[in-house]
């Protein structure tokens, strides 16, 4: 029998969404899976090679589980010329799969088909996206003679516009297609709080491979640093599963593990 009265069902029933939620602060926000792992998570800063095979042994969801890299960099991005944007390709690839759509016409847009791309257009793919209100593609792609064409859909497509410096605006479409849909090429890009977060592989993938990735991506970061940044660059370095909470990196062992790549 029910300890609950009407009254309070009552109550229940008639608090608003804000107070529901106020009522639930303080409780566990994650799954009993994730509390579990959790707990064996270590609380002090790992060598790589250490942290990336904890994180393997942490992802323990039911599906092969991306791993991701967290960098806080000491750069301010409210200044453009502190801004760290850009893509590199992973040796041994991320493992994802993503959809990739791409602006050409004639040669460029047969090299982007025989790539692989799931949508080719000019403007017949402007009207299909204005008409859609975006784009349900994970990339667009653009060649530079059809970029005035993009540039209407600046409004629409907002952080998916093609850009030179991510590397999604290039002559050489088919190749770009190429280094997507193989899932070699990762896109990095500085946030507000000048952290970079990116994917550098599979939980399926050894300890080596994910390793070797992590090495090339922090190692473009790296080069990557603008003249304008002041002080420590590299601040904070952690890893996590994408169900799994996050390991942090010894510092000074992943400057000797990218000098070493």
């Amino acid at each position: 029998m029910s300890d609950i009265t009407p009254e309070e069902t009552s109550t229940k029933s008639s608090l608003s969404t804000a107070a529901r939620r106020s009522s639930k602060t303080g409780r566990a926000k994650h799954s009993k899976r994730f509390l579990a792992v959790a707990k064996s998570s270590p609380k002090e800063q790992l060598l790589v090679a250490d942290g990336i095979a904890k994180v393997k042994e942490l992802a323990t969801a039911k599906f092969d589980e991306t791993i991701d890299i967290a960098v806080n960099l000491g750069v301010d991005p409210r200044h453009g010329d502190q801004m760290v944007r850009g893509t590199v390709n992973l040796p041994f690839g991320t493992g994802k799969t993503r959809s990739v759509w791409v602006f050409a016409r004639g040669e460029r847009a047969a090299d982007a088909i025989a790539a692989g791309a799931d949508v080719v257009g000019a403007e017949d793919l402007l009207e299909r996206i204005q008409k859609e209100g975006g784009a349900s593609c994970d990339i667009l792609v653009a060649a530079p003679d059809l970029m005035p064409l993009v540039g209407r859909l600046g409004p629409i497509l907002k952080q998916k516009m093609p850009n030179p410096k991510a590397g999604t605006v290039s002559a050489n479409v088919g190749q770009v297609v190429r280094d997507i849909k193989g899932a070699t090429r990762a896109e990095y890009r500085v946030d507000k709080n000048g952290i970079i977060h990116a994917a550098i592989g599979k939980a399926s993938f050894p300890v080596e491979n994910i390793e070797k990735n992590f090495s090339v991506l922090v190692s473009a970061l790296v080069k990557a640093r603008p003249a304008a940044a002041k002080g420590k660059y590299l601040r904070k370095v952690s890893i996590s599963s994408s169900m799994g909470p996050s390991v942090a990196l010894d510092v000074l062992d992943v400057q000797k593990t990218i000098e070493k790549a």
